[in-house]
């Protein structure tokens, strides 16, 4: 059928099935998706729930708009739907209660519980530091968005941890130095930038806001950061790339695919788009078990036209799970070769590096850099936390000749993510050997909770806690921001306990158990 057919709702409501067919309806065009059902990385069964409808809500904010003309022949595109004829879907209503369970009446006595205030998003010039996004975007944030981006593996251990690890490190600040201007601006290798920070990738941007990731792009150009596009985004690579201010230095992080052909075409893609480095995602061979976000999936019943025997549901599985089947259990050192021999002319780093073994290996492997990171603390519970290890890790970069003294890098970058909610933070990093942090959580509560808007003022809540701290530490530049200046005897001690990172921390309840927000 030729692409511009005008395609009757009705027509569309019928193929509902795989017997009859599976026709899905994506921002007004009409896809044959029955060959597609169980090749889809999320499972047939999500497809299997829209058969018949229009799936536009539930595509958007987990794939980029051409995800689906990627992975169709266009033979598949039926046309498009005539606006209006689709049936809307029967409204089911709940079962009345069991005779035997008394349903509350909403009490008029004088002693009742008054009804808690609607909340009320406060005014962005409101938010004084990081943690705030945070308490906005859990109160303002659809629970599957929510779920998605604050969940870590397993209890959550490391995803605390990533956090709490910076409170056992303390400074020794120097005085009566000269620090009436101060600067923090730095390079990565020979890329500058206005801070020793950037846009980690983080996934899925539309889960938080319709614009996606494409408000990240925005703010870091008009804010001269750079921002790491992620391969799992809402938004297509080229949006992202399309959305950047003329020089604006940007990096790609990739997982690979078991499709080494289609890995290829993607970086032989960034570098014709100009992306400077890329960063290969090494510690996701699998994806991890974040419980609060697999337990989403459990919301909401099945689709009544599931046939029994031929769709094992599984709604279990949370939204990384659901696109990330595609990622390469069998990637080992054997196969950098071929994928710094894709990606030449750009930087090649190793993201997700765990201990100093591993550093130096891709140290000696030719990579430019690795990332300290134990994703989030999304992957493995009980990984260390990436603050922790850094000073081994950079001892033995040293002891081997791939790093030199700290006032003056070789070419060979280690940064660090997970945790940051403070310049401090930041700081303690620098002086521990690290070139910068990636900051992921924090600018996607930004984005969700005020967009472009909120990570701009995000970044500039950074920009006035290291001038004030860089002052109060004694430090000009980053150059002087030196490991003499912190103190790391307490780092693997109990510390003091969190503030408004524990407020913000949603605690891990129980099957059966709704949060209480």
């Amino acid at each position: 059928m030729p692409a511009d057919k005008q395609v009757d709702g009705k027509d569309v409501a019928e193929h509902n099935s795989r017997d009859k067919g599976v026709w899905i309806v994506v921002h007004g065009k009409v896809w044959d998706v029955t060959d597609f059902l169980d090749e889809h990385p999320g499972g047939a069964e999500i497809i299997l729930k829209y058969a018949g409808m229009d799936a536009t809500e539930e595509y958007e904010p987990i794939h980029p708009p051409d995800a689906i003309s990627d992975n169709l022949d266009p033979d598949k595109n039926i046309g498009t739907l005539i606006p209006n004829t689709l049936p809307k879907p029967a409204v089911v209503s709940p079962p009345p209660p069991p005779a035997s369970i008394a349903v509350p009446q909403k009490s008029t006595s004088a002693s009742a519980q008054p009804e808690p205030e609607e909340y009320v998003k406060p005014d962005i010039e409101e938010m004084l530091s990081l943690h705030d996004f945070e308490a906005v975007a859990r109160r303002i944030m659809n629970r599957r968005g929510w779920n998605y981006y604050s969940s870590g593996a397993d209890d959550e251990i490391t995803m605390r941890e990533n956090h709490n690890a910076y409170h056992r490190v303390w400074f020794r600040p120097r005085i009566l130095r000269n620090v009436k201007t101060v600067d923090f601006s730095t390079k990565f290798w020979d890329f500058p930038t206005s801070m020793p920070v950037y846009i980690t990738a983080t996934a899925l941007g539309k889960l938080g806001h319709p614009e996606g990731e494409v408000a990240l792009t925005r703010a870091a150009g008009k804010e001269d950061i750079i921002q790491m596009i992620p391969t799992l985004a809402s938004c297509s690579f080229d949006e992202m790339v399309d959305a950047s201010v003329p020089g604006q230095v940007q990096f790609l992080q990739l997982y690979v695919n078991s499709d080494r052909a289609r890995t290829k075409k993607i970086i032989a893609h960034a570098k014709e788009r100009g992306v400077k480095a890329l960063f290969i995602t090494v510690d996701a061979p699998q994806l991890g078990r974040r419980e609060k976000d697999m337990r989403t999936k459990f919301e909401g019943a099945a689709a009544s036209h599931q046939e029994k025997g031929k769709d094992t549901v599984r709604r279990d599985q949370g939204a990384a799970r659901a696109i990330s089947s595609f990622i390469d259990p069998s990637l080992n050192w054997a196969d950098l070769a071929e994928l710094k021999e894709a990606a030449q002319g750009m930087k090649v780093v190793l993201k997700g590096v765990q201990c100093w073994e591993d550093a130096v290996m891709a140290a000696e492997a030719g990579c430019d850099g690795v990332v300290l990171s134990n994703h989030g603390g999304r992957q493995l519970d009980f990984a260390p936390s990436p603050i922790a290890i850094l000073p081994s890790v950079v001892a033995a970069l040293q002891q081997r000749g791939f790093m030199t003294p700290h006032a003056t890098r070789g070419k060979f970058e280690i940064f660090i993510d997970g945790g940051v909610r403070r310049a401090t933070d930041v700081l303690k990093a620098i002086a521990l050997g690290a070139t910068a942090v990636g900051i992921g959580r924090p600018m996607i509560y930004a984005m969700s909770t005020y967009g472009e808007e909120g990570v701009r003022k995000l970044v500039q809540i950074l920009r006035d806690e290291f001038e004030m701290n860089m002052r109060l530490i004694g430090a000009p530049t980053l150059a002087d921001v030196v490991p003499g200046m912190v103190d790391t005897r307490a780092l693997f001690t109990p510390g003091p306990e969190p503030t408004m990172y524990d407020a913000n921390y949603e605690r891990m309840l129980p099957v059966g158990v709704k949060a209480n927000l």
